[in-house]
């Protein structure tokens, strides 16, 4: 990575800090059995990165569910809390911590770019022990329009006080990706295969694990 061009390195959390994204495919599908709705398991994987008032609200109208939509996010909102407080074991992608310090000794901003809430990032980042790495924390609540929309990179690099065209984006999904691209922003497809299917081509690099220095990214 090209320190000289590079002054923010901006994350997504699930799927890249950590491999929660099995988890919320099993709470979802829990959810989806609840409220009585058939996914198919393309249209559930299309809706990785993106937040969950924007998964919901394309659910409501294609499947045309008669529940209140402020009552399926805030159950939705409890459940994913408990789930994820209850996990006897949740660990950082390996290499991931490495990586943050390598950003953090080489001056380095980080910022956190998640569609998840406020609340359930808090409660992932303090499970992992990464919180302090993070300069600014931009949730999906902070916007108005989710990932594929690019607001959430362009805050997170406005409050962080860094160009766009200064950022790397590290992303697991293909919402994100586009995402990052749109906002004028290097990308690193992050290749996980619990993510389901995600297509990661216009990303500037893809890589399928962190290395433990940023030297060790060509991009």
């Amino acid at each position: 990575m090209n320190n000289q061009f590079t002054k923010a390195v901006i994350f997504d959390m699930d799927g890249v800090l950590a491999d929660t994204e099995p988890i919320y495919f099993q709470i979802e599908r829990d959810l989806f059995s609840h409220f009585k709705v058939t996914i198919s398991k393309e249209e559930h994987e299309s809706f990785v990165g993106t937040s969950l008032e924007n998964m919901w609200d394309k659910i409501i109208k294609d499947h045309s569910l008669k529940e209140c939509r402020d009552k399926i996010i805030d159950y939705n909102k409890n459940y994913v809390t408990k789930y994820i407080e209850n996990l006897l074991e949740l660990s950082p992608t390996k290499n991931v911590k490495e990586f943050l310090k390598d950003l953090k000794e080489k001056d380095i901003k980080i910022g956190l770019a998640s569609s998840s809430s406020k609340n359930l990032i808090n409660i992932i980042l303090n499970r992992l022990d990464i919180k302090d790495f993070f300069e600014v924390i931009v949730s999906g609540e902070d916007v108005k329009q989710s990932k594929p929309n690019p607001d959430i990179f362009l805050k997170t690099a406005e409050l962080l006080n860094v160009a766009p065209n200064e950022c790397v984006v590290i992303e697991d999904s293909s919402n994100g990706v586009n995402a990052a691209k749109e906002a004028g922003m290097k990308c690193i497809g992050f290749l996980n295969p619990n993510s389901g299917k995600q297509n990661l081509e216009k990303a500037d690099l893809i890589i399928n694990q962190f290395p433990k220095e940023i030297l060790h990214i060509d991009l």
